[in-house]
């Protein structure tokens, strides 16, 4: 919902100040709409249904993977299309990947959001409102902020969106903001949210000629900057950064380019996460033995190494495959407060 417009209407009405962290508190919890909050008032419900929508976001389609991952295709209140993954795992974890853009402006090449026709930055509302939806169907415990868009070109309602999600049932320890390396956004992020909220960045390449050819920021902000931010953090708070590494066959994994990386990183403050590529663009992903070779060379250089897990690639939900655009095979979604896990 839109908190801002909340506080404005129960305002408007006279009510008192608490009635707004009640209706929060509702829809946090999972709530499936207005009428189920039995400590609100019957009247104060009827009106906040007639006059104020329960969600910013409007379900067009849900995509379901065999895997179980869920995808959803949203609109906002203007059309701008926007998409969110929830994810599970077989140890009971529930990972929602939230979009903090329509589209984005960056265009990396080996990512399908970045092909798409950028519309807006979101508000912290429309952010939070992607991890809500699937709260109502389930409860979730990680937050990643991986799906479309810069997060560091948004910062504030970013920022605003996480400090929230405890009260969804998310800790600041398990959400996760993700960056190209956006610099000025970044450098704000580090120094003004001091709850352990972690931080991603998507490096790709630590050639800075091949790093460039795949993400054009780059240009605007080199990498040997980006991590020299991205250390001074860990120098402040002790908490590592994810670095962000997708696959792509013959063209970033080769060992001399994970030593190259390794170098690049040092041993302390970062970790690395080597992603498998989703087919997006003009790109193959590269072989488990690739991986496993690059992997290596890391290992033998002591930096910590994970090979994520792939969920969702069958219905384009997977690391950079969020597009908007709805698949024949999904179908559509349930009106909200409706149930859509048959």
């Amino acid at each position: 919902m839109d908190l801002a417009q909340l506080e404005d209407v129960l305002a408007a009405r006279g009510e008192p100040r608490f009635r707004a962290a009640q209706v929060w508190s509702w829809a946090a919890r999972g709530a499936p709409g207005y009428a189920s909050m039995t400590n609100v008032p019957r009247t104060l419900r009827d009106a906040l249904t007639a006059d104020l929508p329960f969600s910013t976001l409007d379900v067009v389609t849900e995509a379901r993977s065999k895997d179980g991952t869920v995808k959803t295709l949203f609109h906002t209140a203007d059309a701008h299309p926007v998409e969110a993954v929830l994810m599970r795992y077989r140890d009971g974890r529930r990972s929602v990947c939230v979009s903090s853009q329509s589209g984005c402006p960056l265009t990396c090449t080996f990512c399908a959001t970045g092909q798409m026709r950028f519309g807006r930055n979101l508000t912290a509302s429309e952010i939070l409102d992607q991890v809500l939806h699937f709260r109502r169907l389930e409860d979730v415990d990680h937050v990643v902020f991986m799906g479309m868009g810069e997060p560091m070109m948004n910062v504030e309602p970013v920022v605003e969106a996480a400090l929230r999600l405890p009260d969804v049932g998310v800790t600041h320890r398990r959400t996760t903001v993700s960056t190209v390396g956006w610099l000025p956004g970044l450098s704000r992020f580090v120094a003004e949210v001091t709850v352990p909220v972690r931080l991603a960045i998507s490096v790709h390449a630590a050639d800075p000629v091949l790093r460039r050819e795949l993400m054009p920021v780059e240009d605007r902000y080199p990498l040997a900057d980006v991590l020299a931010v991205c250390r001074g953090h860990w120098e402040r708070t002790r908490r590592r950064v994810f670095v962000e590494y997708v696959m792509l066959a013959g063209v970033n994994d080769r060992p001399e380019q994970a030593r190259l990386l390794a170098r690049a990183l040092g041993r302390d403050a970062f970790k690395v996460n080597l992603i498998p590529y989703n087919p997006t663009g003009p790109y193959e992903g590269s072989s488990r033995a690739a991986i496993d070779a690059f992997k290596a060379e890391l290992d033998r250089a002591r930096v910590p190494t994970t090979v994520r897990l792939t969920r969702g690639r069958d219905i384009a939900a997977a690391c950079g495959q969020l597009a908007a655009r709805p698949r024949t095979t999904a179908r559509p979604a349930a009106r909200l407060g409706q149930s859509s896990t048959d």
